[in-house]
């Protein structure tokens, strides 16, 4: 493993009440292996940038190891650690030029000047900034100071690699263009990273894993596809993207499925992955993509049925909110070009098939904060 944390906790006064305490971080582990990406997803507070300032040496832990490489780095400083971070503000000299920036790090380690040169230029070009290196930072776009910042990070050859929120600062066009160009980038150079967001489309689209935390803990670690489609809990379900929950009681389980009856209609869905009995109350997560509607159904039609209370056309999806009985549903439809956008007041059948469904145990409590 490139990166372990070994039961951390990072606890700071509370500076609102005189002796108090905050948990910052409750008590995680995690294992990151040599060349992945894993980020650290959350809302605002859940500690996330706490751990990673913990892992950079900018915070010593309360309690718990922080490896590197097999070595306890929980108490040394970030200079004696070897790794680098890309901050949110980007934080280059507005003073130097771009080479120079790039250049800053290996001048405070005393390399040779014909070697800082050599390296700064192939991290340049690498970055794709070769032409403006004698370009100073205020005349530059948000998007290349952004590379300046990576550059500068890289062109120390780190053994770990990490990201502060640092596309939060840039246009929607531009973040995405350059979360892929940082994912092509540390592909191609296999260091291992550890990066911080909030934004659920960034973890979903850079990340080998994700490590979704709440309230200074782990709620859930694993490759996003597995995250989205089978969360952990409601937290998770609700937190990465979006979601219906509907409330069933299982009929019948076993390791082929489990049958959910839902408003008396019968549905197949895949293993739980946790022990469930006929009677039991679980809750559906169902994803606004996976639900087909069918605009004005015949009579008799068996099914879900349901009317839009609103229509909103984004482009590539239409989102609807539909009113099923009293419960709000929603619903994304792709390519309205050519299927229409259906007018609000529409009466609709909606489908859903189980097997795009995911259980969760109805008894299991949300996620909380411990005391």
């Amino acid at each position: 493993m490139s990166v372990v944390l070994d039961n951390v906790t990072k606890i700071f006064e509370d500076p609102q009440r005189p002796g108090g305490r905050v948990t910052a971080v409750d008590a995680i582990s995690l294992e990151i292996r040599d060349g992945e990406l894993v980020t650290l997803l959350g809302p605002s507070g859940c500690g996330k940038t706490t751990a990673l300032r913990m892992i950079a040496g900018f915070e010593t832990p309360s309690a718990g190891r922080i490896l590197i490489h097999g070595e306890d780095v929980s108490h040394q400083p970030p200079h004696a650690r070897n790794t680098a971070m890309v901050f949110q503000s980007y934080a280059i000299f507005p003073h130097l030029s771009v080479a120079r920036n790039v250049a800053f790090g290996l001048e405070m380690r005393g390399l040779r000047r014909d070697a800082i040169a050599t390296r700064v230029r192939a991290v340049l070009e690498l970055v794709e900034l070769a032409e403006l290196e004698h370009r100073s930072p205020e005349q530059l776009s948000g998007g290349q100071q952004q590379r300046v910042a990576l550059a500068r990070a890289i062109v120390t050859e780190p053994r770990v690699l990490l990201f502060d929120e640092p596309l939060s600062n840039l246009d929607a066009k531009l973040r995405e263009q350059m979360r892929g160009e940082i994912r092509k980038l540390q592909r191609r150079l296999g260091i291992t990273s550890v990066y911080v967001t909030h934004d659920q489309a960034e973890a979903m689209a850079l990340s080998d894993r994700v490590v979704v935390m709440n309230a200074g803990r782990v709620q859930q670690v694993g490759e996003p596809f597995a995250i989205y489609a089978r969360p952990d809990n409601r937290f998770v379900a609700d937190f990465i993207g979006r979601v219906n929950f509907l409330e069933g009681r299982v009929l019948s389980s076993g390791e082929a499925g489990v049958t959910v009856e839902v408003r008396g209609r019968r549905l197949e869905v895949p293993p739980a992955g946790k022990a469930l009995r006929a009677g039991d109350a679980v809750t559906l997560v169902i994803r606004p993509e996976t639900i087909t509607l069918s605009p004005s159904p015949p009579p008799g039609q068996s099914g879900f049925l349901g009317t839009i209370r609103r229509a909103l056309y984004q482009g590539a999806t239409a989102e609807y909110e539909i009113d099923w009985d009293g419960t709000t549903l929603l619903a994304v439809s792709g390519n309205p070009l050519e299927q229409g956008l259906l007018p609000e007041g529409t009466r609709v059948g909606v489908e859903f098939a189980g097997r795009t469904a995911h259980l969760l145990a109805a008894a299991d409590p949300d996620p909380a904060p411990r005391p």
